[in-house]
């Protein structure tokens, strides 16, 4: 939808969300046994006479799940690419809040690729003096092939302007 509440057709409306390869029942699981080992641990402590070390202990399992946490809720965070005719724009979407990151004419906006020894390091969309890296969440294969679906887009949404 372009800014005059008009909607284009759309060349390209990409959700980007990153990947996480470990379920609930996993955390779950993975927090039970560094749980129990440092409880283990906690105890042969207590009965040597460290009375402090079980509470560096418990505050070692609190960070571990709290880090976990944070992360799960980063794997909660969408990037939308969207492609028409008129503009490229870009939303960074949480489940409780959307906001527009880049909107930008399609005929203008210039799509770089920066690569490291055949990887791909950073995928940007530019303008002017401005640029925006996307699809940072995705593996350096996945953002080589985006970076080519996009591309493909914009040159389609480019012949099919006007």
């Amino acid at each position: 939808m372009s800014g005059s509440g008009v909607v284009s057709a759309l060349y390209m409306d990409a959700e980007i969300r990153p990947n996480r390869s470990l379920s609930q029942r996993g955390f779950l699981l993975l927090m039970g046994i560094i749980t129990f080992f440092n409880f283990a641990a906690a105890m042969v402590f207590l009965s040597m006479g460290a009375t402090f070390v079980p509470i560096f202990l418990g505050l070692d399992v609190l960070a571990v799940g709290v880090a976990f946490l944070v992360s799960f809720q980063a794997a909660r965070r969408i990037e939308r690419v969207q492609v028409t005719p008129a503009e490229i724009r870009v939303t960074r979407e949480t489940p409780g809040d959307s906001h527009l990151v880049w909107e930008s004419p399609t005929a203008f906006t210039r799509i770089a690729v920066e690569r490291d020894e055949e990887r791909n390091i950073a995928l940007k969309l530019q303008l002017s003096n401005r640029e925006l890296l996307v699809a940072e969440a995705l593996s350096p294969r996945e953002r080589a092939a985006f970076a080519q679906a996009l591309e493909r887009a914009v040159g389609e949404a480019r012949r099919h302007r006007g």
